[in-house]
Formats: C-alpha cells, sequence, structure tokens
C-alpha cells in the first residue's frame, strides 16, 4: 500500500543527493583552486609529486591479492560462471600493473 507521492519522494532522494554531492565537489575544487593560486601569488607554493613507482607497486600488489582470493572463493561457490569474472578482472589488473612495475624503463634508474 504505497501511496504515488511516497514513491515520487524516495525516487527523488537520490536526485538530490547526487546534485548536492556535485555541488560540494564543485565547490571544494574551485576553493582548492584559489588556495593554490594564492599560494603561487605569494611563493608558498609546493607541488605534491607523485610517486607512480609506489603507487604501481601496491596498487599492483593489492590487486593481485584481493583477486586471486575473489576468484577462489568463486570457484568454490559457482564453479565456472560470469561471476568468476569478479576475481579475474582485478586479478588481471594487479599483474599487468606489476608487469608494469618491472618493465618500466624509467623506474630502471
Amino acid at each position: 500500500m504505497n501511496s504515488s507521492a511516497a514513491q515520487v519522494i524516495i525516487s527523488i532522494i537520490p536526485i538530490v543527493g547526487i546534485g548536492v554531492g556535485g555541488i560540494v565537489v564543485f565547490f571544494y575544487i574551485l576553493w582548492h583552486h584559489h588556495e593554490v593560486k594564492l599560494r603561487i601569488r605569494t611563493g608558498t607554493y609546493n607541488p605534491i609529486t607523485f610517486d607512480l613507482k609506489s603507487f604501481s607497486l601496491l596498487t599492483g600488489l593489492l590487486l593481485t591479492f584481493i583477486g586471486a582470493i575473489l576468484t577462489l572463493l568463486f570457484l568454490v561457490i559457482s564453479k565456472i560462471s560470469y561471476a568468476l569474472l569478479g576475481g579475474l578482472i582485478p586479478l588481471a589488473m594487479g599483474i599487468a600493473l606489476l608487469v608494469f612495475y618491472k618493465i618500466n624503463p624509467d623506474f630502471k634508474k
């Protein structure tokens, strides 16, 4: 016995949440941009460097182990099915990141 008004309100809640979340993200990016501009003007800006080597190693290890565990779990639970992709995809991504870590010539320096 759901009324149509209750169904409309329930369907509007996610839309409003996404809208408010988008506004919050927009203003965060805008204020961060202004902060960086002011730091550059005052000479106190220190750009953060991204360590791709450590990131690819850590992410590769995490995805490989999580993918291996999920693959084994889905093999035990449902044998060979499409559910197995839930473990094989992170496993393949993790292995690819570990291969990238190993063969990237910039990391050998």
